[in-house]
């Protein structure tokens, strides 16, 4: 479904993708590890379109990731992205924040989207949260409003851009425990992320980048549990076994 064919991207003269070949089926987990600065959070963003790359291709469903309007807007009404900071509006409800992207972006009736966005809530678990801002939120309680947000854009797959990363430990299983549920019903979701228990459990192919390439690829009950390259057995060791 979303394919990378020798992508290639630079800030000035840092190349940060260094010809990144992928392919991420449809209904299928795919996580992204490595270390900071690897080049994981820059494939996701060339692919809603957020950042551009130099040369190669970013395909999904055979129609390009371009640098123009209309594409971008293509991609971004199929492709949804949770974000690590969640990126709420504050002077909005949890309700309108989930309404936004179908009123606004896709044009819809106000009375079917407000049911839906309610509806989308509840699977979240904050169907008594309807009404309450983000600042009265806990940062769970947010990247799940952020999830339901995605969720109603109606996306064939979903970025997501390490969505614990900001949370306090105790806010992370809430976060994981929709993001699971998403998985067995076979979303499409390209996951960067440090949770390498969550990826094992929930991931159906594992990519380890380092220094802007992918140094292993694989099933993730392989890579995870005896990867081949000493680059990702050295990282595993690390964040599995921290000094």
């Amino acid at each position: 479904m979303i394919n990378f064919e020798n992508v290639h991207k630079a800030y000035g003269h840092h190349e940060v993708l260094k010809g990144i070949d992928a392919s991420i089926d449809r209904g299928k987990v795919v996580c992204l590890i490595g270390p900071s600065g690897s080049g994981k959070s820059t494939m996701l963003r060339c692919v809603n379109g957020l950042e551009t790359y130099q040369s190669g291709r970013i395909t999904i469903d055979a129609t390009l990731v371009d640098t123009d309007d209309a594409s971008i807007h293509d991609i971004r009404t199929r492709v949804a992205m949770v974000f690590q900071r969640f990126n709420l509006f504050p002077h909005r409800t949890a309700l309108e924040n989930v309404m936004e992207g179908p009123l606004y972006v896709l044009r819809q009736d106000r009375s079917d989207v407000r049911d839906r966005a309610s509806d989308l809530l509840n699977r979240v678990g904050l169907g008594d949260k309807l009404n309450a801002y983000p600042g009265s939120l806990s940062g769970g309680q947010q990247q799940r409003v952020a999830i339901a947000r995605a969720l109603a854009m109606q996306p064939t797959a979903i970025l997501f851009d390490e969505p614990t990363s900001a949370l306090d430990p105790e806010m992370v299983g809430e976060v994981l425990h929709v993001m699971r549920g998403l998985a067995e019903e076979h979303m499409t979701m390209l996951v960067v992320t440090h949770e390498i228990q969550f990826a094992r459990e929930v991931a159906d192919s594992v990519l380890f980048l380092d220094g802007g390439r992918i140094v292993e690829q694989g099933p993730a009950r392989d890579l995870l549990h005896q990867p081949r390259h000493e680059r990702t057995r050295d990282f595993l060791r690390r964040v599995t076994h921290p000094i």
